[in-house]
Formats: structure tokens, sequence, C-alpha cells
């Protein structure tokens, strides 16, 4: 009899987004930024909302998200200290009130792929919060950020970076992501990606954005995220 030979899957690595999907930080982000912001602009055009322009730009690093908005209003850029100081009050409100996405660590846990996380926030904050929710272990310190890689979300090289560490292809890592920034991201970087609309952040319409955007599939319960995975292996099986 002919040796029975094993069917190679196409995908053997997860690669992770921190906020809003590990973290559930976003949702305090704009609640935090709502607040920041209102005084700031008071008189927005009719049927102009700070929160319509906020919650699409989540995921993008501060600096261009405030000038993306300021410049959509046609409004003078802000200076670089007070987008710093607004930075900082939104990064203490997100710390002070720290919390893992419900189920995440335990949907990872099931899943055996080695794991990394790709992130637009800096490489200590990324740490800090996988240690304070207890989920380090899962991605042994695998952390891929702008100011470790040199490139933020939307360009794909925190998602490169990952896949070169990991010493595979981009087209072998399945990733998590929740925003348009960040399903960019890895979509440019070849990656296939699972879109996460579970988030305290998410607003009406995220599903459609993300798929746009590229997104392979879209989901809102982390319990699901094991099985949802090994459906998305099994079908790319080669």
């Amino acid at each position: 009899m002919p040796d029975t030979v094993t069917t190679p899957l196409r995908f053997t690595h997860l690669i992770s987004d921190c906020d809003g999907v590990l973290i559930d930080s976003e949702a305090v982000a704009l609640q935090a930024l709502l607040e920041l912001l209102a005084p700031r602009l008071p008189n927005l055009p009719e049927g102009v909302t700070l929160q319509g322009l906020i919650e699409p730009r989540l995921g993008q690093r501060l600096v261009p998200l405030m000038q993306d908005i300021y410049k959509e209003l046609g409004l003078p850029q802000l200076p670089a200290d007070e987008i710093m100081s607004i930075g900082n009050a939104v990064d203490a409100a997100c710390d002070a009130q720290l919390r893992a996405v419900p189920g995440v660590a335990q949907a990872l846990a099931a899943i055996p792929l080695p794991k990394a996380v790709a992130s637009n926030s800096v490489s200590a904050r990324v740490l800090s919060a996988l240690e304070r929710t207890g989920m380090a272990p899962l991605f042994d310190s695998r952390v891929f950020t702008p100011d470790l890689v040199g490139h933020a979300k939307p360009h794909p090289g925190v998602y490169l970076a990952a896949a070169a560490a990991f010493d595979v292809p981009p087209r072998q890592c399945l990733v998590l992501e929740d925003s348009v920034t960040g399903v960019t991201a890895a979509v440019a970087a070849g990656m296939t990606v699972l879109g996460f609309i579970g988030g305290g952040h998410i607003a009406a319409g995220q599903e459609d954005r993300l798929k746009a955007a590229g997104a392979h599939v879209v989901f809102s319960d982390m319990a699901s995220l094991p099985a949802l995975v090994a459906a998305v292996m099994d079908t790319a099986a080669v």
C-alpha cells in the first residue's frame, strides 16, 4: 500500500491586533477622545457628530487620526504638544480601565498555532497589558509595534515583521483585526484576516467596512473563534 500522505495546512501561525481584539480598550479610548475633543470642537457642521468622526478612525495612531479629523473639518491642525497631551490622557484612561476582551484568552488557548501580536500601540504598553491580563504566555513576548518596526498600520510592516520572525511566508498567517486600518495592513502583507466586531466600541456598519477592506470573514463572539479558525484551516488545505 502507498504511504499515507498528510495534507499540509496553509495556515500555520496566528497574529492578533491588541486594542479591540485582545484588550477591550477601544471603547475606553473612544469615550476619552469624545470628552477631550468636545471642548476643542464645539461647533461641528450640521449632521456631523464627534463620535461619527472618531469611530471609523479607531485603530489609527493618534496623530493621523487627529490630522484626518481636522483636515475633514477644514480646521488648522493642532500643535504637536497638544496632540501628545491628548494621547497621554487617552493612554491613562485605557490603563486605568484595562480589561481583556471577554473569552479571548480561552479562545486563543484552544487554538494550537504559534501566536504573535501586531499592534499600533507601543511595545511597552502592549507587553504590560498582556502581563496584567494574564495573556503574556500565549505570545511568548512576540510583539511587533511601530516603535520596534518603524511603520504603523495601515502600512503592513508590523505584520511582515511578525511573519519574518516566525520564518514563514505571510500567506501562512491568519490575522485577527477589528479595524479597517488593521485589516488594510494585514491584507497588504498578504495575510488572511478574521474580522472581530464584538468589542464595546464597534459602530453600526463595521462588518461591511471590514469586509470591504478585505476581511475573509467577520465574527462577533470569541467563543466561536476556535471553531472558525479550524473551519478556515480546513478549507485552506492544499
